[in-house]
């Protein structure tokens, strides 16, 4: 489990790249790379790490299903993955 001052740098990360999403490109576009220096540090979307939805963990992360490969590994033993089975690990 992640800590939770962790899982909150994520999101004010991901409401700052929101934020700056439009502004960013815009620069972009026009080559103007001194005023995106200029722009906050986490605004740019390189510095997101993805996380598991269910336990935060950032380590082994499969993104086609948004969670990490230990919780992935559980829910497939239960069943609750369809199409995934279990063969032999």
């Amino acid at each position: 489990m992640a800590k939770e001052s962790m899982k909150a740098r994520e999101i004010r990360r991901q409401k700052l790249v929101d934020r700056y999403a439009e502004k960013r490109a815009k620069l972009k576009a026009e080559g103007d790379y001194v005023g995106l220096s200029r722009l906050p540090r986490n605004s740019n979307p390189i510095r997101l790490h993805n996380r598991c939805k269910l336990t935060g963990r950032p380590k082994g992360y499969i993104r086609q299903f948004g969670i990490s490969r230990i919780t992935f590994r559980e829910m497939a033993s239960k069943g609750l993955i369809p199409g995934i089975r279990k063969a032999s690990w």
